[in-house]
């Protein structure tokens, strides 16, 4: 089995929500849609305050290439424009909408009568330019963290011409089992998607790559590609950060994405599992991207669920006895503390794990004593307690010249650091602020 050959770790995988089916959560009476949940331009709203809207309805039109439009998962009355807390724990304008009775019926009514827009033949006769413009108005974007617009990264600058669709079904964030939740459950409808994504981008060959700690995930899409031409399922070592783009790219063609370059520069377009089913879905459904499947840990509840975009965090999680010592969205090695529950799910929340205080107690912080464990871990072949020394005394233009624009983030070297130094945290905000400086 393959893997990437540079640094890499093996936390504790956790999952303790491996083998849970897929609940699907009922549509919460308000949502809060934040304009934002994608890399690029943030969208531009077309509703107004008191407008009443459908379940489907875009609500906000993309602003620029690098933008994708926002849709409702529910009917209702648009209540407020206004700003909102992120996930990312920065305020964002969002379209706040609230549903009631009739709405909620004629919305449950609208689900269960659900039926294909296209039949086979028309997908079929799909060009690649219309596959590519369907995924845009549908408003999907990378769901594996990097919520990058899905129809731009099918779209490569002039001179770079892929050969090769991966499709990211690797899951190796500890606690998350979203992904292969919708691996056993939809396996024949990934794979359709990954040859729809495969025809967008004018490729010949697919892979969907998957950890060998799946083997439900990997039978069920070896059985649903076996009579797929180009599409086929490559088992993984488990290693983390396996998922990260980089990492992939090299484990499945053994290439390396030289610093600096696009992914695609090595022929390879990565887009997530649930990425595909989402496709799947706007191309054959006619549905944007509004709900999603998600993995919630917390003291009283624990599973995957189906999510509404833009339900609260806090009606989802529901009412628990427990005091809650931590809240991350995401995974624990690349996501995102949060002080509370009162911001909205985003069409890339993959994961909310609430750890009671007796668990998110951290270690006492230790001087550095530069036994190079960082070093080993880092993935990216850097040195993160440098950078991390360097972002910590503001050295932002050494730290450019030491290559922190190369890390991808990942949390290996915190997570292997003896001193429990918090080693990621300073090199992120080191990382921003060069990037800031870059994108100028």
């Amino acid at each position: 089995m393959k893997t990437f050959s540079i640094g890499g770790v093996h936390p504790s995988e956790n999952k303790l929500t491996a083998g849970s089916p897929i609940v699907v959560l009922p549509r919460p009476d308000e949502v809060v849609l934040p304009l934002n949940q994608h890399i690029g331009a943030p969208a531009r709203p077309v509703v107004k305050v008191g407008d009443h809207v459908v379940r489907g309805q875009m609500i906000a039109e993309p602003d620029g290439f690098v933008s994708v439009p926002v849709h409702t998962p529910v009917s209702g009355k648009v209540v407020k424009i206004d700003k909102c807390k992120t996930p990312q724990g920065v305020p964002a304008d969002a379209v706040y909408i609230k549903s009631d009775d009739e709405d909620r019926r004629r919305d449950e009514e609208t689900v269960a009568t659900l039926s294909p827009v296209r039949d086979e033949a028309t997908v079929e006769a799909l060009d690649s330019k219309e596959i590519v413009e369907i995924i845009r108005d549908a408003g999907i974007v990378g769901m594996g963290g990097a919520a990058f617009p899905t129809h731009v990264k099918l779209s490569p600058p002039e001179g770079m011409a892929p050969e090769l669709v991966i499709v990211n079904g690797a899951e190796c964030e500890p606690y998350l089992t979203c992904d292969d939740a919708v691996m056993r459950a939809c396996p024949a409808e990934i794979v359709r998607g990954t040859r729809l994504l495969m025809r967008a981008a004018g490729v010949s060959r697919g892979v969907i790559a998957v950890e060998n700690n799946k083997p439900e995930a990997i039978a069920a899409l070896s059985a649903a590609a076996a009579s797929v031409p180009g599409v086929e399922v490559m088992t993984l070592k488990v290693k983390y950060p396996q998922g990260g783009e980089k990492q992939l790219i090299e484990a499945v063609t053994g290439r390396e994405v030289p610093s600096g370059a696009l992914p695609v520069s090595t022929g390879v377009i990565v887009q997530n599992v649930a990425t595909a089913l989402a496709v799947e879905r706007a191309v054959v459904y006619g549905e944007p991207l509004m709900e999603r499947v998600m993995t919630l840990v917390s003291p009283g509840k624990a599973g995957n669920y189906q999510v509404s975009v833009g339900m609260s965090m806090r009606d989802m999680v529901g009412e628990f006895s427990s005091e809650v010592g931590k809240i991350i969205v995401g995974g624990p090695m690349m996501g995102r503390s949060a002080s509370n529950l009162d911001t909205p799910v985003v069409k890339s929340t993959s994961g909310l794990l609430l750890f009671p205080a007796s668990e998110s107690r951290r270690p006492e912080i230790e001087p550095c004593i530069r036994c190079g464990a960082c070093v080993d871990a880092c993935p990216m072949g850097l040195e993160p307690y440098l950078l991390s020394t360097l972002s910590r005394l503001h050295r932002f233009d050494e730290a450019k010249e030491q290559k922190i624009a190369n890390c991808i983030m990942c949390g290996s070297c915190s997570y292997a650091c003896p001193s429990s130094r918090p080693v990621l945290d300073f090199i992120r905000i080191g990382r921003a602020t060069v990037m800031e400086t870059l994108h100028k």
